[in-house]
């Protein structure tokens, strides 16, 4: 019979390596999992069911029955691009201090097939012929959703990034 305090005594002595081993020795397959509690739990769990039993028939059913084909996804989703173009029109002039923006730039990025054209204006940003405070603004406007507007727009220094 399984004396699982014993058993978890041993999984907690072993390395991330040695819980792998033990992973595929219980799974009958490889893990790439490298967290050392969870695979203790898994490990342990896999354990007792192989010594005890699994889930019940019943609760196989169940799971089958929330498991409905209709809620999976048939399509991948379609690739984000990552397109971005930048030109630079007009004033030499800094845009603010350490901005790589200079007034009068224009910024391209296609966004779902989409194209957005921003340009640098002195008090914003211009987009469609609106004023925005920030480019992050306009992003969240195009996207629905929060960006940091040098990300979005490929304006991040590979330099600043990595620091």
């Amino acid at each position: 019979m399984l004396n699982i305090e014993k058993e978890l005594a041993a999984l907690r002595r072993m390395k991330v390596g040695q819980l792998q081993e033990k992973w595929l020795e219980v799974f009958g397959e490889p893990t790439n999992g490298r967290h050392k509690q969870w695979l203790i739990k898994r490990i342990a769990w896999r354990m007792q069911a192989n010594a005890y039993g699994g889930l019940s028939e019943r609760a196989l059913q169940r799971a089958r029955e929330l498991a409905n084909d209709a809620d999976l996804r048939l399509m991948p989703p379609k690739p984000k691009s990552h397109d971005v173009r930048r030109t630079v029109r007009a004033l030499p002039a800094s845009f603010t201090d350490g901005s790589p923006l200079l007034l009068g730039m224009a910024i391209e990025r296609i966004y779902k097939g989409q194209v957005i054209r921003v340009i640098a204006r002195e008090n914003g940003f211009e987009y469609e012929g609106e004023l925005f405070r920030s480019l992050s603004a306009i992003a969240k406007h195009v996207t629905g959703k929060h960006w940091n507007g040098f990300h979005f727009f490929g304006l991040r220094n590979k330099k600043e990034a990595a620091q």
